[in-house]
C-alpha cells in the first residue's frame, strides 16, 4: 500500500497537469490538493486548465435567505455578522450555491473582475483593492484620491474637477461613484507582484486613467476629448475603448511611458434609433466584437446614465487590419459574458449546463426610477430573453468571474 501511495505522490508534473484539465469547476478542483502533501505543493491554487464562469453575488444575510429559498439547492447555510457581507459564488454548471466569507464587504463596491481577481473600492477608506476570492490574497492599487480629477480631500469633503468646473462632494459618496469599471491586463504571480497594467473608467465624465508598475497614482490617458467611455478592454497587447457614440479607440501598451494611441480609423456602427450601451470583446480569431445593447429608456443615478430594460442586441465584428464594422447574427458556439467584468467570449464545455450563441448580461433595471439588478440571458438563435434573481436585493453589483 505504501508503494502505491508513493507512486501517486511522486507522479510526474506533466501527468498531474493533464489530470487537472478534467476538472471544469473550481469547487471540484480544490479537492485535488487534499490527496497528498506533494500534490498540495505542486498544484497551483487556481487551475490553469478549463475555465467555468462563476457569478459572484454580494448580499447581506437577509438577501441570502431570500436567495436560498429561490434556489432550493443549498450545500450549507451561512449566517454573517451585521458588519460582514456574504459573497455567494455560483457556478453556471451547478445548482448549488457556494459561500465564501469575505469580511467587511458590506457597503463596498465591486467595479471589476479580471483573471480570477475582483477589483473592489473600499468606500470608507477610498482604497482600490484587488482580491482573489478563492485564495484570499489581495493587493492594493493607488487609491481613489490619486485619480486625475481629484484636487484635495479634507475630512468629509472632496474637491474635484467636473469638466471645467470645480465642485465639492461628500468624501464617502465620491469614493462610491468615482470608478465605473476597472480592468487589469494580467494576473499577479504572487503577493508582491505588481508587473501589470490597470485601467479605470472614472469620474462623472467617464474618462480613462491607467496605472503602471511602480507608479503611486492614476495617470490620465493622453488623448484629448476622450470621455463618455462605455467600455474598455485589453486585447492582444493593446487597450481598446468605446465611447457613447460607438467610436473605437486604440492604444499600444508596449511603451514604457504608458499607453499611446487615439481614435481608430473604423467609423462607428449605424445608429439603431435607441438609447445604447456599448461593450467590447476580444475574439478568439483575433477579431474585435462590439455588442450594442439597445433600450427605449434611460435614467440618471449617482452621476451615471443607466439604460432601462433591454429590448435588443446588435453585434458587430471588426476583423484584423480592417476599417469597417460588419454586423453578425450569430456567435456560433460561443457565449459572451458582459458586465462590470472584463467582457469575455467563452466556449461552453461538455460539463456546462448551457449552450452557445447566448449573451449573459448583468443588467440594471428601473421601476419608477428605483434601480435593481438582475441577470439576463439572451438567446441569439430564437431572440428570447430569460431573467433570473429578480427578487434578490444586492448591496453591490453582481459580477462574473473566471477562476
Amino acid at each position: 500500500m505504501g508503494e502505491f501511495d508513493d507512486r501517486w505522490s511522486n507522479i510526474h508534473q506533466d501527468l498531474l497537469n493533464e489530470i487537472t484539465k478534467g476538472f471544469y469547476s473550481y469547487d471540484n478542483y480544490i479537492r485535488l490538493p487534499l490527496i497528498c502533501k506533494q500534490w498540495n505543493l505542486k498544484l497551483p491554487k487556481i487551475p490553469d486548465g478549463n475555465k467555468v464562469p462563476w457569478l459572484v453575488l454580494s448580499m447581506g444575510s437577509a438577501a441570502t435567505e431570500s436567495f436560498e429559498e429561490e434556489a432550493h439547492a443549498l450545500e450549507e447555510e451561512v449566517r454573517a455578522p451585521e458588519d460582514e457581507g456574504i459573497f455567494d459564488t455560483r457556478s453556471l454548471e451547478e445548482k448549488g450555491i457556494y459561500h465564501l466569507m469575505l469580511p467587511n464587504m458590506q457597503d463596498n463596491r465591486m467595479c471589476g473582475s479580471c483573471h480570477g481577481w475582483l477589483i473592489i473600492v473600499m468606500v470608507y477608506e477610498g482604497t482600490i483593492r484587488m482580491l482573489n476570492p478563492f485564495t484570499k490574497v489581495h493587493l492594493d492599487l493607488p487609491p481613489v484620491s490619486t485619480l486625475p480629477n481629484i484636487i484635495n480631500i479634507n475630512g468629509d469633503e472632496c474637491t474635484m474637477y467636473c469638466g471645467d468646473k470645480i465642485i465639492t462632494r461628500n468624501t464617502i459618496f465620491m469614493h462610491e461613484i468615482q470608478i465605473l469599471k476597472a480592468i487589469i491586463n494580467s494576473a499577479p504571480n504572487n503577493d508582491d507582484d505588481s508587473n501589470f497594467i490597470a485601467v479605470v473608467i472614472y469620474g462623472s465624465l467617464l474618462e480613462l486613467a491607467f496605472y503602471m508598475p511602480n507608479e503611486n497614482r492614476w495617470i490620465r490617458f493622453p488623448t484629448k476629448d476622450l470621455d463618455d467611455v462605455h467600455d474598455v478592454i485589453f486585447f492582444e497587447e493593446k487597450i481598446f475603448a468605446v465611447d457613447g457614440n460607438g467610436q473605437l479607440y486604440e492604444f499600444d501598451t508596449r511603451t514604457k511611458s504608458g499607453p499611446v494611441g487615439g481614435k481608430h480609423e473604423a467609423t462607428p456602427p449605424p445608429s439603431n434609433g435607441m438609447y445604447n450601451c456599448y461593450y467590447l470583446i476580444g475574439g478568439d480569431n483575433g477579431s474585435l466584437l462590439m455588442l450594442v445593447r439597445g433600450a427605449k429608456d434611460r435614467y440618471c443615478m449617482k452621476n451615471y446614465k443607466w439604460l432601462g430594460e433591454t429590448v435588443k442586441f446588435d453585434i458587430y465584428e471588426l476583423k484584423k487590419n480592417e476599417k469597417t464594422w460588419s454586423r453578425i447574427d450569430s456567435l456560433g458556439n460561443y457565449i459572451l459574458l458582459i458586465g462590470l467584468n472584463s467582457s469575455v467570449q467563452i466556449l461552453p464545455s461538455n460539463s456546462l449546463n448551457c449552450k452557445g450563441n447566448q449573451i449573459y448580461l448583468r443588467e440594471v433595471c428601473f421601476e419608477d426610477t428605483t434601480p435593481s439588478y438582475e441577470i439576463v440571458i439572451f438567446d441569439l438563435e430564437d431572440g428570447s430573453f430569460q431573467t433570473f434573481l429578480t427578487e434578490v436585493n444586492f448591496f453591490c453589483h453582481p459580477i462574473w468571474i473566471l477562476p
